[in-house]
């Protein structure tokens, strides 16, 4: 083996470990989300996700609801939705239901 490749074989091995633990997968992040979103509804400080589409579905008219993300640092839920194929987000403060920005 030349000494080339002895290098690249010893330099590949830490970038793939560190490859596989460094970052968590998405799924996993949402999943923690998740956890935090339950934690933080049942000690009531957020509401339910369901109080919170039943306020906002209503206000969207004809566009089609895809589903909702729960931001634990921001307290938030953001809602995504299309329309006209347009993406629109409603981020909703977690706690009062309130609107806190619209994107589109």
């Amino acid at each position: 083996m030349t000494r080339s490749r002895a290098f690249y074989r010893l330099l590949a091995v830490p970038i793939l470990i560190g490859a596989t633990i460094a970052v968590p997968s998405a799924a996993q992040q949402q999943r923690s989300d998740q956890g935090q979103a339950r934690k933080e509804l049942r000690a009531g400080n957020i509401l339910n996700s369901r109080e919170i589409e039943a306020r906002i579905l209503p206000m969207m008219g004809n566009a089609e609801y895809l589903g909702f993300a729960y931001d634990p640092t921001a307290m938030a839920y953001r809602l995504k939705f299309i329309r006209n194929g347009h993406v629109l987000f409603v981020d909703v403060d977690a706690r009062t239901g309130r609107i806190i920005q619209r994107s589109w």
